[in-house]
């Protein structure tokens, strides 16, 4: 439990060591549940299209006291690319905190903030960490350059 009151659900570990150790899982889309009280998997893909990940978070809705708005997510991500000059092929596993600028609700947006360190502690493992606000900012360029550190193949 952290500061916000949210717990971590057990199956958010158990999916991450999947994708972590089996390698079979590419990427994890975490929500809170309804309620507003655990931290739950939305959903565990093996759909290597970051094309389709990114519609999946930039989509995703939340609602509170009968209002709907668009949803905060967190999500783990297996990125796998090249590096300059031959260094070979790199995996980094990233996890991404999606909270839209606009047209978030704003408890949703402020229960998703004051929660996120809670499920990150409970992911060992994790390589990155890419704040999204904007859909700009979760594009499969835009994270890859930032986690690469600029050694990515032209």
């Amino acid at each position: 439990m952290n500061k916000s009151g949210v717990t971590v659900s057990p199956e958010c570990i158990e999916k991450f060591n999947e994708l972590k150790l089996g390698k079979s899982i590419k990427y994890i889309i975490y929500k809170l549940s309804d309620d507003y009280k655990e931290i739950v998997v939305e959903e565990a893909s093996t759909d290597a299209e970051w094309e389709h990940f990114q519609e999946k978070i930039v989509n995703a809705k939340a609602s509170y006291k009968g209002k709907e708005g668009k949803g905060p997510r967190y999500a783990v991500y297996d990125f796998q690319y090249e590096l300059e000059g031959g260094e070979g092929t790199r995996n980094k596993i990233v996890f991404i905190s999606w909270s839209p600028d606009d047209g978030t609700l704003v408890f949703p947006r402020m229960t998703y903030a004051s929660s996120k360190e809670a499920l990150k502690n409970a992911l060992n493992g994790l390589g990155a960490e890419v704040q999204a606000n904007n859909e700009d900012e979760i594009e499969y360029s835009t994270i890859l350059k930032d986690i690469s550190k600029g050694k990515l193949v032209a």
